[in-house]
């Protein structure tokens, strides 16, 4: 039985006090569910402060990114695996589009800051999807494919059971348009067919895969529905926090 994950990506949004006062309300509201995990990511620097506030939940703590190497070094403006693990973080989102498109990161460095994740304990929470073009031309299911190959390139299956896959079609993000759940479900599907591939059915059946594109509290409910759906990657919905909890209880 795979554990559902509702997961808040707050991106570069809130100061230190809104980010700590939304992180008290959540424990209040959604601190120890037992239906699913609940996981917030805000910004590097207001990481320490977070984890701090939340201690005696069960919310988790995630970066929104990572170094490619989990190794110190002449890195100006990077934080590494380490880094995160040394003040509490144990996951964190990397190949989130808006770092492929805006930051030109590739599947290659993707891969990187998985195995980066991986080696020091840590989860990661793998983001793949596909553009509106790409949907369109009806690639869209070969374009997540080559995403996986490349992104989990060189991992084993064991490994695998610290990875969390969140798929989030580029042309859903930040739109107010929500891939239908039918159409969700059959790319789901399909990524859950790729890692039987790639590491087995086992891993297949166990790994958790996470929805993310305009998820919203009247919409959660019908994603969830879906037999492959684990969960949401979360992000405008997820910035005030009584939103967020009305997704994080869907099954209410």
């Amino acid at each position: 039985m795979r554990k559902p994950v509702i997961a808040a990506n707050w991106k570069m949004h809130k100061r230190l006090d809104s980010s700590v006062e939304d992180a008290l309300r959540l424990k209040a509201l959604v601190g120890n569910p037992t239906h699913c995990e609940v996981v917030i990511a805000p910004t590097f620097v207001h990481l320490k402060s977070v984890i701090d506030r939340l201690e005696g939940s069960s919310i988790l703590v995630s970066a929104q990114n990572v170094a490619e190497s989990a190794e110190d070094g002449a890195f100006t403006g990077e934080v590494s695996a380490k880094m995160l693990r040394d003040i509490g973080c144990r996951i964190a989102i990397v190949g989130h589009s808006e770092r492929r498109q805006l930051f030109g990161e590739g599947d290659a460095s993707i891969n990187r800051k998985v195995v980066s994740l991986l080696k020091e304990g840590m989860t990661a929470i793998l983001c793949i999807g596909e553009t509106l073009s790409e949907r369109e031309k009806g690639r869209h299911l070969d374009v997540v494919g080559s995403q996986l190959d490349a992104c989990l390139t060189g991992l084993t299956s064991s490994e695998s059971a610290r990875i969390i896959l969140a798929y989030e079609p580029v042309w859903a993000i930040g739109t107010g348009v929500t891939a239908s759940p039918r159409q969700a479900q059959e790319m789901h599907s399909s990524i859950r067919s790729k890692v039987t591939q790639i590491f087995g059915l086992g891993a297949s059946e166990s790994i958790r895969i996470l929805y993310g594109g305009s998820v919203k509290p009247d919409n959660i409910a019908e994603l969830m529905g879906q037999e492959d759906i684990d969960g949401a990657l979360v992000g405008g919905a997820s910035l005030e926090a009584e939103s967020f909890a009305r997704i994080v209880d869907y099954s209410r």
